[in-house]
């Protein structure tokens, strides 16, 4: 695809795209609809193994709503556990989508639940790859396209990391997010100087269809707003940080539970 083919929308990076009923897919329809094209990566390799199968039309499904909402999508399925990879997915992004990336929302994760007893080093080196790794290689390769003079309109440059304060038996993942925590608030200091505006997004527990009729009841008893949280309200949030009013926000760690945290 060449440039002049495209369309006026900026281009968003969204990673973690590869469950229909996932928080990435619920982001990549709402930038669809806010006037976004898409950039969109996922592994199946990851749904097969942590979810016991993949979703095989989730990305298709996801590509048809973006489409019909006036979206071009360049789908980039990639094994962020590779730094190889990771490191050049922005660069794969631009040369298939053949426009510049300007805003980066990563809603990839590695979560396999673990605590310090049965925590094995191949499981706490891996979530580190994907959930921490991974995001840095990301921003670094897209903060240097950026100082290389890219075309990325400026008011819209944004990145979004979607974390979690879940730790206590689920161990490796939560001490990821917690280090990408202050990847990308280091992120928001770093890159002013290209116009970045960095933030962190917490969902809360999220019901992306993992949740049982028992958890589902304790995640509506404990939020003030008595519903559990959806990927909708995630998107909802990510759409704002990426729209015109959303620029100013930078540094941050915004929640969007429904009031589940305050409890």
């Amino acid at each position: 695809m060449t440039h002049s083919s495209r369309t006026t929308r900026p281009l968003a990076l969204v990673t973690g795209v590869g469950r229909r009923a996932g928080i990435g897919a619920a982001i990549a329809s709402r930038l669809a609809a806010d006037g976004w094209d898409l950039a969109l990566s996922w592994w199946g390799p990851y749904d097969e193994r942590v979810h016991g199968a993949t979703d095989p039309d989730g990305v298709d499904a996801v590509v048809a709503e973006a489409e019909r909402a006036g979206a071009q999508v360049t789908r980039l399925p990639v094994d962020l556990a590779d730094p190889e990879q990771a490191a050049a997915l922005v660069g794969r992004a631009e040369a298939e989508a053949g426009a510049p990336v300007t805003a980066v929302v990563m809603s990839h994760c590695e979560s396999v639940d673990s605590d310090f007893a049965t925590t094995t080093v191949e499981s706490f080196d891996r979530h580190l790859a994907v959930n921490v790794r991974a995001p840095f290689l990301i921003v670094q390769a897209y903060a240097q396209r950026l100082r290389e003079g890219v075309a990325a309109p400026e008011d819209r440059r944004r990145v979004v990391a979607l974390t979690s304060d879940h730790v206590g038996f689920n161990l490796p993942y939560g001490t990821s997010k917690g280090a990408l925590d202050r990847l990308i608030v280091g992120a928001a200091i770093e890159l002013g100087d290209v116009r970045v505006s960095a933030n962190l997004v917490n969902p809360g527990p999220n019901d992306t269809g993992w949740m049982t009729d028992e958890i589902r009841e304790a995640a509506v008893a404990q939020t003030p707003l008595g519903r559990p949280s959806m990927p909708t309200d995630t998107a909802a949030l990510v759409g704002f940080l990426l729209g015109p009013d959303g620029g100013w926000v930078n540094g941050q760690l915004l929640k969007t539970d429904g009031g589940f945290s305050a409890k």
